[in-house]
């Protein structure tokens, strides 16, 4: 797998349901060991709790610009738990079965992590998160 957009995402930013630079951010680390992604997957709820391993906060510093969409670096506060091989960003509504994913990273600086109880620094590529 590589990193990829899931398609409801694409079909929320068509419909302007979805505004990165505005709407709650977030990334999950998971264990690629139980979960896969999914073309079909759209909310938090279809990645089992189980198979997160960490969740950051809000991510800061958003933009966008000529379609790529940007933030600072973040950080994953004392993580233990399985090793993580990806990362998946989403939109936070406050709720597992509303809150959209957005992209599955799995090829990035860093992954896969093997948390030890210390904190995980994600450093977001210099070409931002993704284009669309």
């Amino acid at each position: 797998m590589a990193n990829v957009l899931y398609p409801k995402a694409k079909e929320a930013f068509i419909g302007g349901d979805l505004a990165l630079d505005t709407d709650n951010i977030k990334a999950v680390l998971v264990d690629t060991a139980t979960y896969t992604y999914s073309a079909a997957h759209d909310f938090l709820d279809d990645i089992p709790a189980g198979e997160r391993v960490a969740t950051s906060a809000n991510l800061t510093t958003k933009t966008i610009t000529d379609g790529t969409f940007d933030s600072d670096d973040l950080v994953f506060t004392s993580v233990t738990g399985d090793p993580s091989e990806a990362l998946v960003l989403y939109q936070d509504s406050g709720a597992e079965g509303t809150s959209r994913l957005i992209a599955f990273i799995d090829t990035a600086t860093g992954l896969p992590v093997t948390p030890d109880g210390t904190n995980i620094n994600v450093t977001v590529n210099a070409s931002g998160w993704f284009s669309l």
